[in-house]
């Protein structure tokens, strides 16, 4: 069944409105893999609306572990949520952009920087409220949440890391305002280092493969003692404030830490993406594979064995082929062929020759002194009748015209014998 975006968003929508939790956690993690893996225009959809998962209230009272599902339901509800409005904000999605020295986090100015980290924060913040333990991972539908949770963590932290080493980089540029915002960007930087350290050591302990979970490498503390300390003299404080030796040596060593952290998240994001894709080309082959089976098998069940009528045909002729080694096997002549002139039939057939018999004409004399005529035999134009009647068309040239000469002579010679007949019987009358 094809559905637009909308629709298929509605659908969601409209099943986390169910009373079961399985239901509900279904459709919102199925929402996740869709926001995570489809078209980027169901994302815009869910940004656009103004009201994503209303599941603050949610508790499943039926079920024996509704308690505790419905924990987590409305956490994970709430990380859905803030995802949504981050892309809302910044039109982007941060586990999705454009990562290393000239990646998006990297380049952005100083004024953009101190607005896109704190969504940052907040989306970070939603996804490590899910607070789950490996004792309660052992629920399927709740680990394949976690698990999509796993991998937005690390593409999500690997844009904030890249994002906190450019603000450091143009920190002892800024303003005074600035650097008050970017000092308190950087603190709780640190502090969503060590939340995210301990959701790792859930992820290893779950089963997730070491490889696939970074190292972290914070920056050293002498870096916040600097911040600090250029903040409260830009405030007019009296601190004591590092040299510039020492300032540019701290900032690079912090540089190179978090630079370091960032190298093994994106090592770690890369590994997972060709898992990923080596996992759906797998999945593409075995399922072409099932769907080759079964049209075999679909074929093979249309296609039965040879009927009893179709076998009795076939024995039928392989029969009739035996006979026709002890047969005539000239085939008989067309009847599109011209005809044999030398056939039986011109054999049997007599040649016509014209016979005349006619009686003596007496010499009497009559009653009136004339000579009387007698009748003469009509033998001969009898025979001319029936020859002509019965004499066989042909269609050969040769054939034709020996047909036609003979009826013509048959005619003039039934016309003259008819001409006698008549002059005859006119002369006695003549006479008289």
């Amino acid at each position: 069944m094809n559905v637009n975006v909308p629709q298929l968003a509605d659908t969601l929508f409209e099943r986390t409105t169910n009373s079961s939790w399985v239901v509900v956690f279904k459709a919102l993690i199925t929402t996740h893999h869709l926001m995570m893996y489809g078209n980027e225009r169901f994302m815009q959809y869910l940004a656009s609306r103004n009201t994503l998962f209303n599941l603050n209230n949610f508790l499943d009272k039926g079920a024996l572990q509704g308690y505790d599902m419905s924990t987590f339901i409305r956490r994970y509800s709430r990380y859905l949520n803030e995802k949504a409005l981050s892309y809302r904000l910044v039109a982007v999605d941060f586990t999705k952009m454009k990562r290393g020295v000239d990646g998006v986090m990297r380049t952005m100015n100083t004024e953009k920087l101190i607005k896109t980290l704190p969504i940052i924060q907040n989306q970070l913040d939603a996804l490590l409220d899910f607070q789950a333990n490996p004792n309660e991972l052992t629920n399927g539908v709740i680990n394949a949440a976690f698990m999509l949770l796993f991998k937005d963590s690390i593409r999500l932290f690997a844009a904030y890391n890249e994002g906190v080493i450019n603000l450091l980089e143009k920190y002892f540029d800024m303003k005074k305002n600035q650097c008050k915002d970017a000092l308190d960007i950087y603190k709780k930087f640190l502090y969503r280092m060590t939340k995210l350290s301990e959701f790792l050591k859930v992820a290893e302990q779950v089963g997730i493969d070491q490889g696939d979970i970074p190292d972290l490498t914070q920056a050293p503390s002498s870096l916040l003692e600097a911040l600090e300390q250029h903040l409260a003299s830009l405030e007019g404080k009296k601190t004591k404030e590092l040299s510039a030796d020492n300032r540019a040596n701290t900032l690079s060593n912090a540089v190179s830490s978090l630079s370091n952290t960032g190298m093994s998240f994106s090592f770690s994001s890369s590994r997972m993406d060709e898992k990923e894709k080596q996992q759906a080309l797998e999945e593409e082959q075995a399922r072409l594979q099932a769907l080759k089976n079964q049209r075999l098998k679909e074929i093979s069940i249309q296609t039965p064995s040879a009927s009893p009528s179709t076998q009795s045909m076939g024995s039928a002729n392989n029969h009739t082929a035996g006979m026709d080694l002890f047969t005539n096997t000239t085939s008989p002549p067309s009847t599109n062929s011209m005809p044999n002139l030398n056939s039986d039939l011109f054999d049997l057939q007599p040649a016509f020759v014209p016979a005349v018999q006619s009686t003596p004409i007496s010499t009497a004399s009559s009653a009136w002194g004339g000579a009387a005529h007698s009748t003469h035999s009509h033998t001969p134009d009898h025979r001319c009748r029936i020859y002509c009647l019965q004499r066989p068309t042909y269609t050969t040239n040769s054939a034709k015209t020996q047909q036609t000469d003979g009826g013509m002579r048959c005619f003039k010679k039934r016309e003259r014998l008819l001409s006698n007949e008549q002059s005859s019987e006119k002369g006695p009358q003549a006479q008289i």
